[in-house]
């Protein structure tokens, strides 16, 4: 007789398992990381990870797709929340650069996902789907903007974001606040902002 599944258990079993992989990733790099490695990170078989993601690749994809989402569920809430435009941009801001061991993670592991993508068109569509998904919330914020070519700038919102995240993960003792400062200086002159802003 099969064995019943409890959907929210395995969702959660699917969640932590996810996690475990990040941090996984994180330590060894996405080119490096094995299936043992996360297992052995997890507490868990290797056949474990094969039975809830079936691959390698069917979990590290899972990974950044869980990652990714949660960064733009969050920053999507952040803005829903915010009355005026420029809480919009502090909370956007402060979405991007959130704590400096999580900061740090997510951009390494989003750089070692897409070098990996470049070489591979499943998760180049992974990718494809994050772009999407920063692409509504850079709209969004372009649009707080009353002249302009509104998807230009939210290309150069994106650009400016992540340029930022680059330094971040070169500088070996980044000063959150200061990367803080820096994306929202850069957000308001690309949306053509003045001194003080738009309230």
């Amino acid at each position: 007789m099969a064995r019943k599944v409890n959907p929210i258990q395995d969702r959660a079993r699917r969640a932590a398992l996810e996690k475990s992989a990040y941090l996984a990733i994180y330590e060894r790099g996405y080119a490096g990381v094995t299936l043992a490695d996360i297992a052995s990170h997890a507490g868990v078989s290797r056949g474990t990870l094969v039975y809830h993601f079936g691959s390698r690749a069917g979990l590290l994809s899972a990974v950044v797709r869980r990652f990714t989402r949660t960064i733009g569920v969050a920053t999507r809430r952040a803005l829903r929340l915010a009355a005026t435009p420029e809480a919009k941009l502090r909370a956007f801001v402060e979405n991007q650069f959130y704590g400096v061991e999580n900061t740090r993670r997510f951009y390494t592991v989003s750089l070692d996902f897409l070098a990996a993508a470049t070489r591979d068109p499943a998760l180049m569509d992974v990718q494809r789907a994050f772009l999407r998904q920063t692409l509504t919330l850079d709209l969004e914020l372009a649009r707080l903007s009353s002249d302009g070519d509104t998807p230009a700038r939210a290309r150069q919102l994106r650009a400016l974001v992540e340029g930022l995240s680059m330094r971040f993960l070169a500088d070996p003792q980044p000063d959150l606040s200061a990367y803080r400062a820096d994306c929202l200086s850069g957000l308001r002159a690309i949306l053509g902002w003045t001194e003080p802003t738009p309230g």
